[in-house]
């Protein structure tokens, strides 16, 4: 609900012989709100960003370049001689020795037209299974505090939420009172009239 006329800013702090105390309540629920929210937020940011990040330097450290062979000619046309970087690679199947020993197959990404028996660089991690490349420390600085940032936002809404819950059930409150208010006024108002 709005009423026209300028904005007064911080209105529930100042002396008022109008101000309920309803109105000093929101006031205070406000500012610890906004409290709340900034210290959830930066406090969740930095939890999750450094998580993210300690993860993949935890990739780094275990996860191994081993190469891999074709296990089958891969269909297509082989590679212009140029050796452009932007060629396309499409899905083939690999073979490779685990650290114990054992032998594993899996899908990696070749270019095409390769014969089989080709070696192919994949990574794998501590069991031999197949991974992602992992990611550079500076890619895993960004990719960690971007993710951090989205999580403190995230964690953020919460209190917000709460604060907002809040604020409706005083507004509520607020509005039955006045209308207890003006009924008890309308009936004085008609007995004086009468």
């Amino acid at each position: 609900m709005g009423f026209g006329g300028p904005r007064v800013w911080l209105w529930r702090w100042r002396r008022n012989p109008l101000r309920r105390r309803s109105d000093r309540v929101e006031a205070w629920i406000l500012l610890g709100a906004w409290a709340l929210t900034a210290l959830v937020g930066v406090l969740a940011g930095l939890a999750v960003s450094r998580t993210v990040e300690g993860e993949l330097a935890r990739e780094r450290v275990e996860w191994r370049p081993v190469e891999a062979r074709l296990a089958e000619q891969v269909p297509g046309s082989p590679p212009a001689p140029s050796g452009a970087p932007g060629i396309e690679r499409v899905w083939a199947e690999v073979r490779w020795s685990a650290p114990d020993g054992s032998g594993r197959t899996g899908q990696a990404r070749v270019r095409p037209g390769s014969p089989a028996g080709t070696p192919v660089t994949v990574w794998t991690d501590r069991q031999g299974r197949l991974v992602t490349e992992p990611t550079t420390p500076s890619e895993a600085h960004v990719r960690a505090h971007l993710t951090g940032a989205l999580a403190g936002i995230g964690a953020a809404t919460l209190p917000l939420a709460g604060a907002r819950l809040l604020r409706d059930r005083l507004e509520r409150e607020r509005l039955d009172q006045w209308e207890t208010d003006w009924a008890r006024f309308d009936a004085l108002r008609h007995r004086r009239a009468s």
